[in-house]
């Protein structure tokens, strides 16, 4: 592993989570897999390992802030794990073209959600 460039990622991720919440599925596992050389899987497996650290420090941040709406992210971690036991097992099956497809094709779709909702805010 290139450590400047693993290092480089974790600085943008952490930035980039900080910022506008993301790093994780949008930045790490592109990053890894691009510049770290590793497969969709194991990308998205590492990013997986990644993004606790994110969010524990930036949950931890916005709450001191007031930000962080407690009862929902309960409600939706607490399921959520439910989901990644059944998304695991699914790319583990699934061709590595089809998830960097469906990774892509999520990433524009939300993408897509995000600007038509900033252009139609007040």
């Amino acid at each position: 592993m290139n450590e400047l460039a693993a290092a480089l990622i974790a600085v943008a991720g952490g930035l980039t989570g900080g910022l506008v919440g993301v790093g994780g599925g949008v930045l790490f596992v592109p990053a890894l897999t691009i510049f770290l050389g590793l497969s969709q899987v194991e990308g998205e497996s590492t990013s997986l390992l990644m993004i606790v650290f994110v969010a524990i420090v930036g949950a931890y941040r916005q709450n001191g802030y007031g930000n962080v709406r407690v009862r929902e992210a309960l409600i939706i971690g607490g399921l959520s794990p439910l989901g990644v036991l059944v998304g695991v097992a699914l790319a583990n099956h699934i061709s590595e073209r089809v998830l960097q497809l469906s990774f892509a094709a999520l990433a524009l779709f939300m993408a897509a959600q995000l600007v038509r909702r900033a252009r139609t805010a007040p």
